[in-house]
């Protein structure tokens, strides 16, 4: 269900806040769909403006970057660890700052699959 970031309905004080509108179309935000593991799908969604962001829905690799300046890609096995939320390490959803297993060792996730596009990690020694 999408959620609505408009102003709320309460003042901080708990009173009542007289709407002097009514709820708009870009005060609503999109539907929350994680990344998660499996064969390579991604959706282009149109944004405010005309611009075009790309989102993630499933991946199965991942460009790593080591620390002696190399990159490759790599196969996602697992979700290993997960700071932000821990049910997403047994939902195998792809996240930035998530600690994934692949075959190159484990890496962590540094960009948003969400908003990027892609999955970029480092590969963690």
């Amino acid at each position: 269900m999408a959620q609505w970031h408009g102003i709320s309905g309460r003042k901080s004080t708990g009173g009542r806040l007289v709407q002097a509108r009514k709820k708009r179309a870009f005060e609503i935000s999109t539907e929350k769909q994680f990344a998660l593991i499996g064969d390579p799908k991604r959706k282009v969604y149109r944004k405010t403006g005309g611009n075009k962001m790309v989102r993630v829905m499933s991946a199965n690799s991942v460009n790593i970057s080591s620390s002696d300046g190399k990159t490759g890609t790599g196969t996602i096995l697992t979700v290993l660890e997960n700071k932000s939320d821990p049910n997403y390490v047994r939902r195998n959803i792809l996240v930035k700052g998530a600690i994934i297993e692949t075959d190159k060792g484990n890496v962590q996730i540094t960009s948003r699959p969400g908003k990027d596009g892609v999955i970029n990690g480092i590969l963690i020694e």
